[in-house]
């Protein structure tokens, strides 16, 4: 198992935005679980919606694919590498997110070619599948910066 401390190790990502708070399942490469426990302290909230909280979907999605990246970065195994996320398919979004729901985020590896990574990505509460949906990363020494331009892909 996985702690925190360590996942935070592998993602660049830090408070507001780092949303996995656990990692809890590792199986080499081919799969990975972690949580996160959503409270009403999320910064989020305060806009997402006044009176009646929900988690925003892109911000589940970006939560897989932290999780994702934690399991690319670690089967690279590279020091000063990032996980950039390439893109998204087959989103759905089955049920809300609220205040005090955590959120099991499991990704099972779908394709892997070189520094390119494909996965399939379900979010669930009790359960119950919130979200689903395929993601895509590529993985890059820091000092490959990838720039700035309309090309470059998001740090993720």
């Amino acid at each position: 198992m996985t702690d925190f401390r360590n996942a935070i190790q592998a993602l660049p990502h830090r408070y507001p935005f780092l949303l996995v708070d656990r990692i809890v399942e590792m199986d080499g490469e081919k799969r990975i679980v972690g949580l996160k426990n959503v409270t009403i302290n999320e910064p989020f909230f305060q806009g997402h919606f006044p009176g009646h909280p929900i988690m925003p979907g892109v911000l589940i999605l970006e939560a897989m694919a932290q999780v994702g990246g934690v399991l690319a970065l670690r089967v690279m195994g590279e020091k000063g590498s990032l996980a950039y996320f390439v893109g998204i398919d087959k989103a759905k979004f089955r049920k809300p997110v609220l205040p005090g729901d955590q959120l099991r985020l499991e990704l099972e590896v779908l394709k892997r070619r070189g520094p390119f990574w494909r996965f399939h990505g379900r979010a669930l509460v009790e359960d119950r599948l919130v979200c689903e949906a395929e993601l895509e990363a590529m993985v890059v020494k820091e000092e490959e910066n990838m720039g700035s331009g309309e090309d470059s892909p998001r740090r993720s």
